[in-house]
């Protein structure tokens, strides 16, 4: 913030570099989470809900981006209007996985 106010054009690198630096970071811990995903796809429990808790955790993530990005640059009408759009895709993403939780537990209890 401080390098934003007397050099604008230093600070937009200094941004994409912090950036880099965090994606850089974050990306050594994808191998842990690549493996849980083999380990949970072995244990028998279906291929396509692993397959769509990934995708919705895509689009939470791609969400919170574009919030924030429009946080960033004030525009908090669209964000919160954005917010709204991924939570929605996110629900109704989800109502297969909740479908057929909901059948086993009814399954169990009869």
């Amino acid at each position: 913030m401080i390098l934003k106010e007397y050099r604008k054009d230093f600070a937009i690198y200094a941004g994409l570099i912090g950036g880099a630096i965090i994606l850089a970071y974050a990306v050594t811990y994808l191998e842990n989470i690549v493996n849980f995903l083999k380990d949970l796809s072995d244990t028998g429990i279906n291929s396509e809900f692993i397959i769509l808790l990934i995708k919705i955790t895509g689009i939470s993530i791609l969400t919170e981006f574009a919030v924030s990005v429009c946080k960033d640059s004030g525009e908090s009408s669209i964000a919160n209007k954005i917010d709204l759009g991924g939570k929605i895709i996110v629900i109704s993403m989800s109502i297969p996985v909740i479908s057929a939780t909901l059948s086993g537990l009814l399954g169990l209890l009869q």
